[in-house]
């Protein structure tokens, strides 16, 4: 905030509007419009610390509380930590309902059937899409050999296998590994192609792509023989 300050007070920036514009895009940028007292006029800029509020945050610095009515004897502390953390994959996968992979995006509905049957497509996209993401992890950079942690509140750290499968682009089987999403495009190229006989216009036929090596190993790893017929 000091260059700001030191424009106002030599005459080079005027206007309470103006002013407040660009004090606001500061402290907006690091959420510490809260500390601050302001005195705004159009010549005239003070800022101040808010003492009181700055204590009242600092003495909570680092402290968070997670309340679950789940018993003890089903869950303990670090067991309850280790699933709110988990919630960011519920998260993940939200975000790849509404806007990324699904692209279920939010729907006005007012009856009750379509509200129901527009919730039962969001869940039943993002039940699919864990299951995906489980099932083709050897495929992506996913960890499928997440090191325990002893501390549940310690950030994760990535397996030495992981480490090599993003450093290498490979599995351990030699295979190339993708994002979930660059997997999901690279199995969208397997295409039915409508195909006509050049010296007889009148003769077509459908045509599926050949699989490439990883797009085979993706039904492999699905359970599924790779279809003849794509719909």
């Amino acid at each position: 905030m000091a260059p700001i300050i030191a424009r106002v007070q030599a005459g080079r920036l005027k206007g309470k509007e103006e002013i407040a514009f660009r004090l606001a895009k500061v402290l907006n940028k690091f959420k510490m419009e809260k500390h601050f007292v302001t005195d705004i006029a159009d010549d005239r800029l003070v800022v101040v610390r808010d003492e009181d509020s700055i204590k009242a945050e600092a003495a909570l610095d680092g402290i968070y509380v997670l309340r679950t009515t789940i018993g003890r004897d089903e869950l303990d502390a670090a067991g309850v930590i280790s699933a709110y953390k988990d919630l960011a994959g519920v998260e993940r996968d939200f975000r790849s309902m509404k806007v990324i992979d699904v692209e279920l995006r939010p729907v006005h509905h007012r009856l009750e059937d379509r509200v129901r049957s527009h919730a039962f497509i969001c869940m039943l996209s993002t039940y699919l899409s864990f299951h995906l993401r489980r099932s083709l992890a050897p495929l992506t950079f996913t960890d499928t050999e997440p090191p325990a942690r002893d501390d549940p509140v310690a950030s994760a750290s990535a397996s030495k296998a992981a480490r090599k499968k993003a450093s290498a682009k490979k599995n351990a089987e030699g295979q190339e590994v993708r994002g979930f999403r660059e997997l999901l495009e690279h199995l969208g190229t397997l295409t039915r192609n409508r195909m006509r006989v050049a010296s007889s216009p009148e003769i077509e036929f459908d045509l599926v792509a050949t699989p490439t090596p990883t797009q085979r190993r993706v039904f492999e790893l699905l359970g599924v023989p790779v279809p003849k017929h794509l719909v």
